[in-house]
């Protein structure tokens, strides 16, 4: 409530696990409207659109559906693109700008260093993502550039940069870097969007990187009318540039700010916040707090030991089928989860869930409709249906590739961006000759005649044979087999990329139904115009009934009856080598991942510890983390007692027996 009501100065609410973070920010929206702020003056920012439409969901409970859709709810990256389809045009930017995702500034990254290396790419745009992150420009890179690679990915952000201005197009990292470029440059900008907002609201603040922080300083401006809630024991993202920094920086930046701890955990029992609270201790505290719980001691934390990775997998699954039918008719596969350091590691969980007919899903790991190949496709189809989708148009354009070098496309971005037209449209403009050469504009030209005919063969390939045809005589038009195989160092990835195209061809035949079908007859052209809605359903379907397979990183936010958390050893979690020495930092980071993991237990944990895995083609033996023997489970009957538990089963049986025979007296022979 101290939370909820504290309304004039800026706010941190330190929201320990479990302990009702987004309670507090829907009911604190309800509060400032009472209190006689517009639905529009408020804005809550997230950093998950699952995370966004839960708030949403929730306040529209709370104050009805008419005030929660004036409310804006969004992640950093939703309002970024909200600013910057109104002040756009003062960067330059033209309202319908692209927006890139990682694949897309991957193969940008590859043309503009006229490579054909498959990772280096990958690595500069790590690297060029971190600089954007701290607020660096390619100039402010190349001044803090350390090594050789440092200077040349430095070189190559320059070149990246000067690309996309000419494809009037942003990266995921603009889409934040951008806005805060403008609110401190341009006063009467900074003033409106201040004016706009009266109270921010601002989740998993501890999340947040630097240029994140300035931000949400630059929108709540001197001021400082904001709600901060997070919680710097759950801070797993230093890898991508958040820093805790930013916490300590709240109290220096803003001297009224009122600290409010959440203590109460309404998730957990006792002895799994017991556990995750000695853990968790060992680290450095920048505010202190500690966990407690009104839902009883509940189960001990179990220690499983097993013989290798295989027999992990396997007791892992035999403990949750046990709590599952332990929890009788109430019990559900979706109460279950396996947690675990690396993608790696779930393969060996699949194959033991799969062999005992338990159903699964992988969470956090890679979707088969954001895999490469099939975002390439729906690039196409997505420029059939919509030709001024800029993003599809630079996708398809370079998917496989037809001689149209980055120079023709930077020439037709300008071109486009002084008209204001879409790419696709300035192909057929008459001065388009007057910027570019008469090859340039061939290939151009050859492209957009494609499309126009592939748009109307698939506005007749009508039913799902007809669908089925058509896409693999595309297909084979565009040589796509092909460019997939010159991308792939090995022929088995090539294949496997291959098959996933042929499995998506199946997939939209299927939607085109028609003979044999229960579905109705439709065209290509019509299952393509309504792809996007048809994902993103399929994304927001009701949960299934299965046991969840997912990372440590992937699984915060989330929470399960049953966690088993697998293989803590050293070298996993935390996750170092013997080359490499683990130093402070990583360290105190690697406890904050197993706090995270402890807590997303409600009531039955259990930490399983392998004596061997494999490495490499090598087995080698492992020893427990340091985090395990910082659980500290031989405190308050945690650790499990092997004669205690002998002991009280055999005077279960011998209870048992006296009763039978007191029932029902049986002769001495039966009896022995």
């Amino acid at each position: 409530m101290a939370a909820v009501n504290h309304l004039h100065s800026p706010c941190l609410v330190l929201a320990g696990a479990g302990s009702g973070k987004t309670r507090v920010i829907t009911h604190k929206i309800v509060r400032l409207l009472n209190a006689g702020l517009r639905p529009d003056q408020i804005a809550a920012i997230t950093f998950t659109n699952k995370a966004a439409q839960e708030m949403r969901e929730r306040a529209k409970e709370l104050v009805g559906s008419k005030a929660a859709g004036k409310l804006v709810i969004s992640t950093f990256h939703a309002l970024g693109v909200r600013f910057l389809r109104e002040e756009g045009p003062r960067l330059g930017l033209k309202p319908q700008f692209s927006i890139l995702d990682s694949d897309d500034v991957v193969n940008l990254i590859r043309d503009c260093a006229s490579t054909t290396d498959a990772k280096l790419p990958k690595i500069w745009q790590w690297q060029i993502s971190l600089w954007k992150n701290e607020g660096l420009d390619a100039s402010g890179a190349l001044a803090v550039a350390e090594s050789e690679s440092e200077r040349q990915a430095a070189v190559i952000f320059q070149a990246y940069s000067e690309r996309l201005a000419a494809f009037q197009a942003v990266d995921f990292d603009d889409l934040i870097g951008l806005p805060l470029k403008l609110l401190r440059t341009d006063p009467e900008v900074a003033q409106r969007w201040q004016q706009r907002f009266r109270h921010v609201l601002i989740d998993e603040v501890q999340d947040t990187n630097a240029v994140q922080y300035a931000l949400l300083k630059a929108l709540v401006g001197a001021q400082g009318l904001f709600t901060a809630v997070g919680d710097d024991d759950q801070s797993i993202y230093g890898w991508r540039g958040a820093t805790l920094e930013n916490l300590k920086s709240l109290q220096t930046d803003y001297p009224s700010l009122q600290v409010i701890a959440l203590e109460q955990n309404y998730r957990s029992t006792g002895a799994i916040l017991r556990a995750a609270n000695h853990v968790i201790q060992a680290n450095p505290k920048l505010f202190e707090k500690k966990l407690w719980s009104d839902l009883g001691e509940g189960e001990a934390v179990a220690l499983l030991q097993c013989d290798d990775e295989q027999h992990e997998a396997e007791r892992a699954v035999a403990r949750l089928i046990a709590k599952k039918n332990a929890d009788g008719a109430n019990g559900k596969w979706s109460d279950c989860a396996i947690l675990y350091r690396a993608n790696h590691q779930a393969k060996v969980f699949e194959q033991a869930l799969r062999r005992a007919q338990v159903p699964y899903k992988v969470s956090g790991g890679q979707s088969f409709f954001e895999r490469a190949e099939i975002k390439d496709l729906c690039a196409w189809l997505r420029l059939l249906v919509n030709p001024d989708d800029d993003p599809a148009f630079l996708r398809a354009v370079a998917t496989p590739k037809r001689g149209i070098g980055h120079q023709t496309l930077a020439a037709l971005g300008q071109f486009a961006g002084a008209r204001k037209i879409s790419l696709f449209e300035a192909l057929f403009c008459e001065s388009l000759d007057t910027v570019m050469s008469p090859r340039q504009l061939h290939g151009l030209h050859e492209f957009g005649r494609y499309v126009n005919d592939l748009a109307e063969r698939a506005r007749a390939a009508s039913g799902g044979a007809a669908a089925r045809t058509l896409s693999l005589a595309w297909l084979e038009e565009i040589g796509y087999e092909s460019h997939l195989m010159d991308g792939e160092d090995s022929e088995k990835a090539a294949a496997n990329r291959w098959s996933n195209v042929l499995d998506f061809v199946d997939w939209m035949a299927r939607r085109c139904g028609g003979e044999g079908s229960e579905r109705e007859e439709q065209t290509l052209l019509d299952v393509a115009q309504t792809l996007n809605v048809i994902l993103s359903l399929m994304e927001r379907g009701e949960e299934q009934d299965q046991v969840v397979l997912s990372t440590l990183h992937a699984s915060k936010g989330l929470e399960w009856p049953h966690v088993v958390l697998a293989s803590v050893l050293e070298g996993l979690l935390p996750f170092h080598s013997d080359d490499d020495p683990i130093t402070p930092e990583r360290l105190a980071e690697e406890r904050r991942l197993m706090y995270v993991g402890i807590t997303r237990a409600r009531r039955s944990l259990a930490v399983s510890l392998p004596r061997r895995r494999k490495k490499g083609r090598e087995m080698v033996i492992t020893r427990p983390s340091r985090f395990v023997e910082e659980m500290r489970l031989d405190e308050g009957g945690a650790k499990r007692d092997p004669r205690a538990e002998f002991l009280a089963l055999k005077a279960r049986m011998a209870a048992e027996v006296a009763a039978r025979e007191a029932k029902a007296p049986v002769q001495p022979k039966e009896t022995l």
